[in-house]
């Protein structure tokens, strides 16, 4: 392979004067797509970076997995006239759309599938970039259909996994699978379940599945009215997307007048809050409950219970999780069966029924109730909860591209999924103030020397940001997501909060009682 080479970042050779053979990284070779190599070599020629001339692209730091490909690979990327787009050898091309923990995590778990060859992430974030997970590209516009459908055409991408859901809700999966790119998530109209409260509590009671009784109002008078017949506590929620704040528990009539009032009449919300679901109060314990969708067939994943109150105890307003852990002692086997016959299974054929199939994860927001003892639908999300998607890819040991693929392809009747024994946790650092008003650009140190306290510990990134100096800085609410495995929560909850102290970053906090609720079932199992 001739040296000139044009340089990437800081992982990667590009070898200028064989167009379309190989990518040089850390001395291995990785074969990429010859119409892709070819594309990217005009943004090169755009950026000045001539033959045996290096430079250096802003922003673009490539991360590409070792592979073995046949050099007889003709123009077009196929072999016999039997491939693919993709030109890896049984191997594929992902890229993860998004640029929180939840993505970080999705991307550390498909860098490690034997299936997954190169991992990108759009936009990613600068913790994804520099710890090597995956390929960020900050550029790309993930709400621009036609952008990220020619950037999946130009590279050879054989899966889309969508993290967030605002493009669910927008459309963004209906636009890659009409372009024949396999993509993980639902279409828009099955991303209703999540982007309109009411949308889910209507398919609720038309096909028999458990949830608070509600009504939805968009006139403030008849709203109040309501909540005075059923008093308080009581719940008020936005129909649609608020970015997690749209749900209020009233403690008192007067509360939820106030939120009735901010939604329908201050339009606290927009469109979002345009109309609101009133629901009975429940009272008992929450849990998350994970299962992939292809259409027809589900599978449940691993247990997990988060954390939703900012501070110690459960006490003060809710986030968007301060932790979790994995699995949760609440959901029991018994239990899981209950939720998969009762909730989950009856969802996925009630779509399939109206015409909207299903294809991604169902994450069921449940309550247990503490009268019965059984659950209750709360809510649904149409993709992995965050911070729970870090301690269920810590724990995954199946290769999670294939598994989504088989969900893509109608396929998940012949996946088992298999998780690591023991328990994982993941304990959320935020700037102080959040989920108020918080600081931006405070330096964050000693990340490395807390990953490297226990190969069992990894650290997600979720709001950080690299300054001129090279030092990470706090640029979101939730910014890090400590994560750490161990053979039981004891454990999983040791290396985590050492990892914790280990961090320098003075303008940070967390709660100290992750997993709380998970060690006294424990402590009072082991008393009996």
């Amino acid at each position: 392979m001739a040296s000139a080479a044009c340089n990437i970042g800081s992982s990667l050779r590009f070898p200028a004067s064989e167009p379309g053979r190989h990518l040089v990284c850390g001395g291995s070779t990785s074969s990429l797509c010859f119409r892709s190599y070819r594309a990217w070599g005009s943004i090169f020629a755009s950026t000045g970076c001539a033959q045996g001339s290096p430079t250096s692209l802003p922003r673009w730091n490539f991360v590409v997995r070792a592979s073995v490909a046949d050099e007889s690979d003709d123009i077009s990327g196929t072999r016999g006239g039997n491939r693919s787009s993709n030109c890896f050898e049984d191997r594929v091309v992902v890229l993860v759309i998004g640029g929180g923990g939840r993505e970080h995590a999705l991307c550390y778990a498909l860098q490690r599938s034997p299936s997954c060859d190169v991992v990108f992430c759009a936009p990613g974030n600068a913790g994804i970039s520099q710890s090597g997970n995956a390929t960020c590209i900050p550029d790309l516009n993930i709400l621009d259909s036609k952008a990220v459908i020619s950037f999946c055409q130009m590279w050879g991408v054989g899966l889309v996994v969508v993290g967030p859901e605002i493009p669910l809700v927008a459309g963004l999966a209906d636009d890659l699978v009409k372009a024949g790119i396999p993509t993980f998530g639902p279409s828009a109209k099955a991303a209703a379940l999540e982007g309109s409260k009411d949308f889910m509590k209507k398919l609720c009671d038309k096909y028999g599945i458990p949830t608070a009784k509600y009504q939805t109002f968009i006139n403030p008078s008849f709203a109040k009215q309501y909540v005075k017949e059923q008093g308080a506590p009581i719940v008020v929620k936005a129909d649609g997307l608020a970015a997690g704040k749209g749900v209020i528990v009233a403690m008192s009539l007067e509360a939820a007048y106030e939120a009735i009032d901010s939604m329908l009449v201050d339009g606290a919300f927009g469109s979002a809050g345009s109309q609101v679901i009133i629901e009975e109060f429940l009272e008992g314990e929450e849990a998350s409950f994970f299962a992939l969708v292809d259409g027809e067939t589900a599978i449940p994943l691993e247990s997990a219970q988060d954390h939703k109150r900012v501070g110690d105890g459960d006490t003060g307003p809710n986030t968007g999780g301060m932790g979790a852990y994995s699995p949760a002692p609440i959901l029991t086997k018994e239990l899981e069966s209950v939720v998969m016959d009762s909730i989950i299974l009856p969802t996925v054929k009630g779509m399939e029924a109206e015409g909207h199939k299903f294809i991604g994860v169902l994450y069921a927001g449940l309550m247990i109730e503490k009268k019965t003892g059984m659950p209750k639908l709360i809510e649904y999300n149409v993709r992995f909860g965050d911070p729970e998607c870090q301690v269920l890819m810590m724990r995954l040991e199946s290769d999670l591209a294939q598994v989504l693929l088989a969900a893509c392809g109608g396929e998940l009747g012949s996946v088992s999924l298999k998780w690591s024994p023991g328990s994982a946790m993941v304990v959320v650092m935020a700037s102080k103030g959040y989920p108020g008003s918080y600081k931006k650009g405070t330096k964050i140190r000693n990340l490395e020397e807390a990953e490297m306290l226990s190969p069992a510990v990894k650290i997600f990134h979720a709001g950080t940001d690299v300054d001129p100096d090279g030092n990470f800085i706090a640029v979101g609410g939730r910014v890090l997501g400590v994560t750490a495995r161990g053979k039981d929560i004891e454990e999983a909850r040791e290396r985590v909060y050492d990892a914790v102290e280990a961090v320098d970053w003075p303008e940070g906090f967390f709660r100290h009682d992750i997993g709380w609720r998970a060690l006294n079932v424990k402590q009072l199992t082991n008393n009996l």
